[in-house]
C-alpha cells in the first residue's frame, strides 16, 4: 500500500490542476501531505487485517467484510475528520444509518489497494474488492473502479503484465486507446472512476518505474491526488517502492498509519 499511500501524498499539491501538467516537478513538494486517499486506503486495509480466514471469504460471509469495511471507515475518517473527504462522504461518516448512495466516483477505487494484495486468486481479489466499494459506491461505475484497480495490483503483483492489465481494463469498459500526451493537454479535474482510473492505468502502463509512473500520473492533472494513488498503487506491485520512499512514507503519516502499514506487510501480503 506503499504505492497508493506516496501517490496520494505526492499527487496532493496539484489536486484540482494546480500543477503545470508537466514530469518535471520536486518528487516532494513542501505543500505535500496525506489526504483522505490516505485515510480510507488505511481503513480498508485496517477492515480486511481483521476478518479471520481472509482467503476463505465465501458468498455466506461477505455481509461480515460489508461490515467490517463500514465500521473501519468510519472510525478512521471521523478521526481524520479534516482529511478532504466529498460532502456526501462526510456526510455518510457522520449518518445514525450509513446507506450506500450510489457513487460512482472515484473514491471506491483509490482505497481499494489492500484487496489486490491480500488474495491469493484473481476471483477472490474482484470480488472483495467490489465488497468494498459497495459500502458506499454501490452505483455499477463505482463497483467496476475498484473492481478494476485491484484487479491491475493482482495482475502486476502475480506476473501476469501489462497486456493483462490493459485488455482486463478495456474488457470492462475503459478506453485505453489514448496515451499521456493525448490526455494531458484536455484533462481536467474529475471525480468520477469513468474518467480517473483509465488514465491512472495508462499513466502506469506508459512508466518505466515506480517513480516514473507516478511522474506520468501528477502530470495529467485533474484530481491529481487521487489519480496518482491509482497509478502508485499498480506500479507498487509491479515495480515495488525504493526503501528510501518506504521511509519517507512513513516519516509522513501518523505512527498508528504506520502500524497498519507495517502489520499489513507482516500478514496482509502473506494470505
Amino acid at each position: 500500500m506503499y504505492g497508493a499511500i506516496l501517490g496520494d501524498i505526492i499527487g496532493s499539491p496539484y489536486e484540482f490542476d494546480r500543477g503545470n501538467k508537466s514530469k518535471d516537478f520536486p518528487l516532494f513538494s513542501p505543500r505535500a501531505k496525506y489526504t483522505d486517499d490516505t485515510v480510507m486506503t488505511i481503513a480498508v486495509a485496517d477492515a480486511l487485517l481483521s476478518i479471520p480466514d481472509g482467503n476463505m471469504v465465501t458468498t455466506a460471509r461477505e455481509g461480515e467484510v460489508l461490515k467490517a469495511v463500514e465500521e473501519s471507515m468510519r472510525r478512521w475518517g471521523n478521526k481524520y475528520w479534516y482529511a478532504g473527504y466529498g460532502t456526501r462522504f462526510r456526510q455518510w461518516l457522520r449518518s445514525e444509518d450509513p446507506q450506500p448512495y450510489n457513487s460512482w466516483g472515484n473514491g471506491s477505487a483509490m482505497r481499494v489497494s489492500a484487496a489486490g494484495w491480500m488474495f491469493l486468486n484473481h476471483d477472490m481479489t474482484r470480488r472483495v474488492a467490489e465488497l468494498t466499494a459497495m459500502v458506499t459506491h454501490n452505483h455499477p461505475e463505482g463497483i467496476k473502479g475498484a473492481n478494476v484497480v485491484a484487479s491491475a495490483i493482482f495482475a502486476a503483483r502475480v506476473g501476469w503484465g501489462k497486456d493483462w492489465i490493459k485488455s482486463y481494463a478495456e474488457n470492462n469498459g475503459y478506453d485505453l486507446s489514448r496515451t499521456c500526451d493525448e490526455i494531458r493537454p484536455t484533462y481536467h479535474h474529475v471525480e468520477s472512476c469513468q474518467e480517473t482510473v483509465p488514465q491512472a492505468i495508462t499513466a502506469f502502463l506508459e512508466g518505466n518505474s515506480f517513480e516514473d509512473a507516478i511522474r506520468n500520473a501528477v502530470s495529467l492533472g485533474g484530481d491529481c491526488d487521487t489519480l496518482t494513488c491509482i497509478t502508485g498503487s499498480i506500479a507498487e506491485a509491479y515495480w515495488g517502492v525504493p526503501e528510501e520512499l518506504k521511509e519517507e512514507c512513513k516519516n509522513r503519516i501518523p505512527e498508528e498509519m504506520v502500524a497498519v502499514l507495517e502489520r499489513f506487510d507482516d500478514v496482509g501480503c502473506k494470505r
